[in-house]
């Protein structure tokens, strides 16, 4: 009768999750019952995250990979269903930003930015899907941003790689929701992390940003798990193909 938004149980998996937003939201989702698999491009980056979800009472594992490397995410998709048995949340996290006026962009700037937000997510979650569609159930959330839905200046590459985020995830909620997998996305504004710190300490920037968010402060890592753990909660179960925007109203005006 009334939603649930206990993960006690499920096996989740994290890309990307060795600092910042990735870091919070393996520490939420291990917080609310999940069994943890965090991934990054070096264990050795994960392995304070793995202590201290221990230290809190959760379990999580820790598995290198580098989403640019396709060749490599089923295998490492594999291997995390063998370790916990099963894998019901992905949440594809991974993923890279950068500021360069459209014309100053060069073909290195858009490949890396794409292999890595958008090509690196897509195989992600093809081969997280092969693996639940199997099952029968699972729940896949892809990072997405505010500038998936509206443009940002300076961030051409990024903003078009996130839209290509959200349209990846209506067309495979399509494809896969009536076999018990959901795909969404989630959409914050700027987050404070500390990547994101030496930009957002300083006040003049600060300003100029929280100007544009009715809700008048930036979010913080907290605000976008809550969004990622009811997607990935029973109380989400009816929720599939959309975009949550954590984003404090910009996208409203």
């Amino acid at each position: 009768m009334y939603p649930s938004f206990d993960l006690t149980g499920k096996i989740a998996v994290v890309t990307g999750a060795s600092m910042g937003i990735g870091y919070g939201l393996s520490k939420a989702l291990a917080h609310a019952g999940a069994k943890v698999a965090v991934t990054a491009r070096s264990v050795n980056d994960l392995e304070k995250l793995v202590a201290e979800i221990a230290q809190e009472g959760g379990e999580a594992y820790a598995v290198p990979l580098d989403v640019r490397n396709v060749g490599e995410i089923q295998e490492v998709m594999n291997r995390i269903q063998k370790h916990f048995g099963r894998i019901d949340i992905v949440v594809n996290n991974a993923g890279l930003g950068a500021n360069h006026p459209a014309t100053e962009v060069t073909e290195a700037d858009w490949d890396s930015m794409m292999d890595v937000n958008l090509k690196g997510l897509f195989f992600c979650c093809q081969a997280a899907g092969r693996i639940m569609l199997e099952q029968g159930y699972g729940r896949i959330i892809n990072m997405s941003s505010q500038a998936s839905v509206v443009g940002i200046k300076d961030h051409a590459v990024y903003c078009a790689s996130k839209g290509g985020v959200n349209q990846l995830t209506r067309v495979l909620a399509l494809e896969w929701s009536s076999r018990g997998v959901t795909v969404n996305a989630v959409g914050p504004t700027f987050t404070y992390t500390p990547g994101t710190a030496e930009r957002l300490d300083d006040p003049d920037y600060l300003q100029t940003v929280v100007d544009r968010i009715p809700a008048g402060k930036v979010a913080d890592i907290k605000d976008v798990a809550g969004a990622v753990i009811y997607l990935a909660s029973p109380a989400g179960d009816m929720v599939t193909g959309t975009v949550l925007l954590v984003d404090g109203g910009w996208t409203a005006q």
